[in-house]
């Protein structure tokens, strides 16, 4: 009976973990990626999503 009660406890707190990640997120990635996207072209920087999306694939991994 502990083992169900433990395994419970988990379950229960990783639904609360989720549904509270998905009401503080700030924006979803895309649209991230999109202001950073207008933000450079503003200041003059010419940079293609391909380039934007290397950019973030190579700052989510220095992360590790």
């Amino acid at each position: 009976m502990r083992a169900l009660t433990l395994i419970s406890a988990f379950v229960g707190g990783a639904i609360v973990g989720c549904g509270a990640a998905l009401l503080f997120a700030p924006e979803k990635g895309s649209d991230v990626r999109n202001k950073i996207c207008d933000l450079l072209k503003r200041k003059g920087i010419k940079i293609s999503d391909q380039e934007v999306d290397a950019l973030v694939a190579e700052l989510a991994g220095a992360e590790d």
